[in-house]
């Protein structure tokens, strides 16, 4: 193959010409001159390949060093500098790899550039084909808000997302408009910030914005905060409704602000007399729901990147920055908001059900590992995406299972070998079968240079500040995270002993959970489709499941029931926030369909019954059935 086939040589050419000189190479510029921009995802995935020199899968730096030269031998190499750029732009995981899946500059180019053809350089995404435009934009903002003008250094700031569309991230640092009055209000929190309107951005995206709409952005939500504050110092702003869209506030850490704004859902009409008639859709909306995806992109940025303080603190504002835009730049491709329902709200774990016998073979797996690795911190133990294990502490698993689940694990699926998951314990020790792989760090373990990278991430931020790798190692359908101590580098000897260790005995081990669960599903018996759907969570331990969920990623939230059910489930949720007593609501739709909320002891129970002529009794009775078919060991109030 040769790169001319898929792209004009001229644009190549001039592509080329634009980064001759050396730290002129910039990966958007280049990818829409080049043509690459314009490009499927299969002819990218072409060049993909023509450019992975080992035909690894991947790519790392020192293959990306010689990126121009794939489309001009006599091209220059990249530098140090436009090689970590080019990286920061298509690694998705951070794992200082790009892979032919990852969401590569050129996607990046082309959604940049339908955000600056727009009028408002701001996100829509389409449902349907007249309603359903959702445009996000949000804020992150750090800002002081103390009485005294004079020490007063506000720090505003704006996110905003969607994934098949163009939205922006504005974060700032925001000097009062009393500074034209010489108060001395320069330098909030002891850092520097320097003067000027332009200088209180740290990052916006699509940056081709116009400078003044990105100040008016900040002042607005700067505006807002401080309006709200004066009635209520103790419960600042959460959401602001407005006819055309929704403004969610919220403070993630002390003095630092996020909002997101949120274009409310139309419906084009004609009139009568045939002119188009713009309806807006505004009760279309959960409060609760996108005040929820506001704080996981705080928490998804915490995981991997600390707080927002301690950027600051170690490397002042500069570092911050580099953070920011790194992180949000991926993250923000992400998001899909019109997949976003009461699972978002709860954010919940999945716990895979297991019989006590064989959960003690996982925990004696668990203990004997972190002897073998005495380097292992902590460790987490998951099968079919769902979680067994963990030693962490509830919130931080909480964000590391939503990036497992919907990110790196995703990303590695591959179809399984045919009776893979069928018991392969063989009569020698010696022999047992090896499934394992690493989903994290090193490819090729044969390989004497390969790279032993794995992502950090930092728990415990509140208290002890942990920085960790994270090690995840799959075999079958079951994968085992082990954290070390970031101050730790694993080597390659190492990663080889893991493998050697842990590889045949989690193999042994998934084979067994399957067994053990297909044993338990027969015993249980096949049972006629029931006539209800429901979503349960413990606010306790995180625990949620879900049978009107038939799949839900970030991309797709598919479901059994009709979307004006799902509406009706955020409403009762929204009435049970309001009330701390224990309390049940049973609302027949429209649609004939009764749907019942509970909320006991930290339990909230949500259930659709297809039941068309009961009554109030009946679906209470159905209710009971439930609960002690279901939940015969969880404690319901009547």
């Amino acid at each position: 193959m040769s790169i001319t086939d898929v792209l004009s040589a001229d644009d190549i050419a001039a592509a080329l010409q634009e980064c001759q000189d050396p730290d002129t190479f910039e990966p958007q510029k280049f990818f829409q001159t080049s043509g690459l921009s314009k490009m499927s995802a299969s002819q990218v995935k072409d060049v993909f390949r023509f450019i992975d020199n080992d035909q690894s899968g991947y790519l790392d730096e020192e293959e990306l060093k010689f990126f121009l030269q794939k489309f001009e031998s006599g091209a220059r190499e990249l530098t140090e500098s436009e090689t970590k750029s080019l990286m920061a732009a298509a690694d998705n995981d951070g794992d200082g790899k790009i892979g032919a899946d990852e969401n590569h500059p050129g996607e990046r180019a082309r959604r940049g550039r339908r955000a600056a053809a727009s009028s408002s350089g701001l996100a829509a995404i389409t449902s349907g084909a007249t309603a359903g435009q959702a445009e996000v934009r949000c804020a992150v903002c750090r800002r002081r808000l103390s009485r005294d003008p004079q020490k007063e250094a506000p720090e505003v700031g704006t996110v905003t997302s969607s994934k098949d569309v163009q939205s922006y991230v504005l974060l700032a640092a925001n000097h009062s408009p009393l500074k034209a009055v010489s108060l001395n209000i320069g330098e909030p929190a002891g850092f520097n910030l320097g003067g000027g309107e332009e200088n209180k951005i740290l990052f916006y995206y699509p940056n081709e914005v116009e400078k003044n709409e990105k100040i008016r952005n900040v002042g607005l939500c700067e505006a807002i905060v401080q309006f709200t504050r004066t009635f209520s110092p103790s419960k600042p702003a959460k959401s602001l409704h407005t006819q055309k869209n929704r403004q969610f506030f919220n403070e993630p850490e002390e003095n630092f602000w996020m909002v997101m704004v949120v274009r409310n859902p139309i419906i084009e009409k004609q009139s009568k007399d045939g002119k188009p008639v713009v309806e807006y859709q505004e009760e279309e909306l959960l409060d609760k729901v996108y005040s929820s995806v506001l704080q996981q992109c705080y928490s998804m940025y915490k995981l991997f990147n600390g707080t927002f303080l301690r950027a600051m603190e170690d490397g002042g504002v500069k570092l911050l920055k580099e953070r920011l835009e790194k992180f949000f730049h991926r993250y923000l491709q992400t998001l899909h908001l019109q997949s976003c329902d009461l699972l978002d709200i709860f954010g919940g774990i999945s716990f895979f059900p297991l019989d006590k016998m064989t959960y003690l073979k996982i925990q004696s797996f668990i203990n004997r590992m972190e002897e073998s690795l005495s380097i292992v911190k902590y460790t987490a133990f998951l099968y079919n995406d769902q979680l067994i294990w963990s030693g962490l502490e509830q919130d931080d698993m909480r964000i590391l299972y939503k990036y497992l689940t919907t990110s790196l694990f995703p990303r590695h699926i591959e179809p399984e070998l045919a009776g893979r998951d069928s018991p392969i314990r063989a009569e020698m020790p010696g022999n047992l079968q090896h499934y394992g792989r690493f989903l994290t760090g090193p490819l090729n373990l044969n390989d004497p240079e390969a790279k032993c990278r794995f992502p950090k991430i930092f728990v415990n931020t509140d208290d002890t500040y942990e920085a960790l790798h994270l090690i995840v190692y799959k075999a079958m359908s079951a994968a085992v995270c082990f954290m070390i101590d970031a101050s730790v580098q694993p080597t390659l000897d190492f990663c080889r002993r893991l493998d050697g260790i842990v590889g045949p005995q989690l193999t042994v081990l998934a084979s067994d959970i399957c067994e053990q669960f297909n044993i338990n599903r027969r015993v249980s018996g096949s049972e006629k489709e029931p006539q209800f759907k429901f979503i349960y969570f413990n606010h306790m331990n995180l625990a949620e499941k879900s049978t009107i969920h038939m799949r839900k990623t970030p991309s797709v939230s598919l479901t059994s029931v009709h979307p004006d059910l799902m509406k009706i489930l955020g409403d009762i949720n929204s009435d049970f926030t309001r009330v701390d007593e224990d309390e049940e609501v049973i609302v027949k739709a429209m649609s004939d369909y009764w749907v019942v909320g509970k909320k006991s002891d930290q339990r909230e129970l949500y259930v659709i019954l297809n039941q068309k002529n009961a009554n109030l009794i009946e679906v209470n009775e159905e209710v009971k059935k439930l609960c002690a078919t279901q939940f015969n060991n969880i404690f319901f109030l009547d």
